[in-house]
C-alpha cells in the first residue's frame, strides 16, 4: 500500500463519516503517537519514538489548518519510518512539494489523505457548484480545517476537476501538481508570462484573486497552445509566491493522435466558468 492508502484505511477503520470527525490528536493517541504543543526554534515539529511510543512536539501557530496538518505529517512518519527521529522544518504540504525530501513527501501524502480522505473531499469539492473557484475550495478547506494550499493540491490529486495547480515567485516555478488525467504534455511556462493574471500578483504585488478566461500560450510553451483556452485562478500566497489554479476547458486538449487518428483521454463533468474581477 503506498503511504496515502494506509493513511485511508486508518481512517476507514474509525468509522468516520464527516469531516468533522476527524479529530487527528484522537487517531495519533490511538496510534501510540502523543501530540504537545510547545513553543520551538528552527523547526514546525519534531518526532521522537521508542518501541511502540512517540511523543510529537507541535509549534502553536495561531493556525488550526497548520497545526492539523504538522500533527498529521508526524503521525505519517510515525507509522511510515518508525524508529527515526524527525525535525520538521515545515508545516504545509507547498513547501515539500517544492524539494526532494522523500521521506518528508511521503509524509506529507500520508498527511493530506488522512485529512482529506478521498471519500469524504471528492464530493465535497463537486458539491455546492457549478463554478468551481477558490471560494468554493476555500469552503472545503475550512470544513476540513486545512490550508488553502493543501486543499487545492489534494484537489488535483483526487482528481476531481480537470486542473493543473502551481506555485510561481518571481524567480519561476516552485511546484506543480496536475490531476492524473490531465495530458501530461502539457509543459508550463518556467517563469510566469506577462498577459497573466498572476505576473501580476507577483510583479505588482497585488493582493486580490483573480480569474478569467486566458489563452493557453500564456501558460504552456507546446507549440499551437494559442488554439486553446484555460481558466487561470491566480492568488496572492506566503512570501511573495502566487498560488495558481488553471481550469482545462477545452475538450480539445484531451486529444491525443496517434497515426492521423485523435481520441479523448477523459470526459470530465462541464462547469459553467465565470469571471471574478481583478
Amino acid at each position: 500500500m503506498t503511504p496515502g492508502q494506509r493513511a485511508e484505511a486508518l481512517i476507514l477503520e474509525f468509522g468516520i463519516a464527516s469531516p468533522s470527525e476527524l479529530d487527528v490528536e484522537a487517531i495519533a493517541c490511538d496510534g501510540g503517537m502523543d501530540v504537545r504543543y510547545e513553543p520551538l526554534d528552527g523547526c514546525a515539529a519534531t518526532l521522537a519514538g521508542i518501541k511502540n511510543h512517540a511523543i510529537a512536539t507541535v509549534r502553536p501557530s495561531g493556525n488550526r489548518g497548520r497545526e492539523r496538518f504538522s500533527v498529521a505529517h508526524e503521525l505519517g512518519h510515525w507509522n511510515l519510518h518508525r524508529g527515526q527521529s524527525f525535525r520538521c522544518r515545515v508545516d504545509d504540504q507547498s513547501e515539500n512539494l517544492a524539494s526532494d525530501a522523500k521521506l518528508e513527501k511521503e509524509a506529507d501524502s500520508c498527511a493530506a489523505h488522512l485529512l482529506m480522505p478521498r471519500y469524504l473531499f471528492d464530493p465535497a469539492i463537486r458539491s455546492g457548484t457549478n463554478r468551481p473557484s477558490f471560494k468554493h475550495i476555500e469552503e472545503v478547506a475550512r470544513a476540513f480545517e486545512v490550508s488553502m494550499a493543501a486543499a487545492i493540491i489534494r484537489m488535483a490529486e483526487v482528481d476531481s476537476l480537470p486542473v493543473i495547480v502551481a506555485s510561481y515567485n518571481a524567480q519561476g516555478i516552485r511546484w506543480r501538481a496536475a490531476a492524473p488525467h490531465v495530458p501530461r504534455r502539457w509543459r508550463l511556462h518556467q517563469t510566469l508570462d506577462q498577459d497573466s493574471f498572476a505576473y501580476d500578483v507577483v510583479s505588482a504585488g497585488k493582493t486580490e484573486r483573480c480569474a478569467g478566461k486566458q489563452s493557453a500560450d500564456a501558460w504552456f510553451s507546446n507549440d499551437g497552445a494559442g488554439e486553446y483556452e484555460v481558466i487561470e485562478h491566480a492568488m496572492p500566497a506566503l512570501k511573495g509566491e502566487v498560488l495558481v489554479m488553471l481550469y482545462l476547458t477545452d475538450v480539445e486538449m484531451f486529444e491525443i493522435s496517434v497515426a492521423g487518428r485523435k481520441f479523448e483521454q477523459r470526459n470530465y463533468e462541464p462547469f459553467n466558468f465565470g469571471r471574478e474581477p481583478c
